[in-house]
């Protein structure tokens, strides 16, 4: 539970009771405040917070301002009006003020507790900060144009558009008799080559049309194909050889 601070009991020289009763008879001028020992109020104050092991900070707030009251208005009995520049304020005006005085303070920890909720509230979230605004482009005039060209300009808008060209991905495939000449000299020259050394340079296409006529030489008879694994060189030979 919060302190109480109208309820705070107090035990003084020239007073015993609660502090709400201490303010309303100082107002009333029924207590000399002269004969108030601010100081002790003070120290009953913060046994009761000691007594609570937890700082109460509405309740301070609050102890702040009723205790300046205090001792403003104990300034203003003790010293003579030439030595302070305050204006004399009867019970009533004293009274109003310090009401004032606490609405003020309420009216701030309400918004402090306010700003405390929105904090918590929005506390998931982030934002970044982004550049400078650039400045306003200044509007360029536009220069006198020719209605001719401007009707030009939307007939070339208005026309339709021509089909797209799918000539680049047309696959051509060369010749498998290309490649019969060519193994069919190696292995009359050579009598065995590498299949993997003789199409190295060439496309993916070319290499698969140049399998096809390999096994077509095999199919035939006219070559003897080896391999060691897989993914190994393919040698071919002359199958007349063998």
């Amino acid at each position: 539970m919060a302190v109480a601070v109208r309820e705070l009991p107090l035990d003084l020289d020239a007073f015993e009771g609660p502090f709400d009763l201490l303010l309303t008879l100082v107002l009333r001028e029924e207590l000399e405040l002269r004969d108030v020992d601010v100081a002790e109020i003070v120290v009953a104050f913060v046994e009761r917070l000691a007594e609570r092991q937890a700082l109460d900070l509405e309740a301070c707030g609050e102890f702040l301002v009723l205790a300046a009251a205090l001792l403003e208005l104990k300034a203003r009995g003790l010293f003579p009006d030439e030595e302070l520049d305050l204006e004399g304020l009867d019970p009533e005006e004293a009274a109003e003020e310090l009401a004032e005085r606490l609405a003020a303070y309420r009216r701030f920890r309400a918004a402090a507790g306010w700003l405390e909720e929105r904090l918590e509230a929005e506390s998931d979230r982030f934002f970044r900060l982004g550049p400078a605004p650039l400045a306003p482009v200044p509007a360029r005039p536009v220069a006198r144009q020719e209605p001719a060209q401007l009707a030009g300009a939307l007939r070339a808008l208005a026309a339709a558009r021509p089909e797209p060209s799918l000539g680049h991905l047309v696959l051509t495939y060369p010749p498998v008799s290309r490649f019969l000449d060519r193994f069919r000299d190696l292995l009359s020259s050579r009598g065995r080559f590498a299949f993997d050394r003789e199409v190295d340079r060439l496309s993916r296409i070319e290499q698969i049309v140049a399998f096809l006529a390999l096994l077509e030489l095999r199919k035939q008879g006219e070559a003897q194909i080896a391999q060691a694994g897989p993914f190994e060189p393919i040698t071919v030979w002359n199958a007349s050889a063998s």
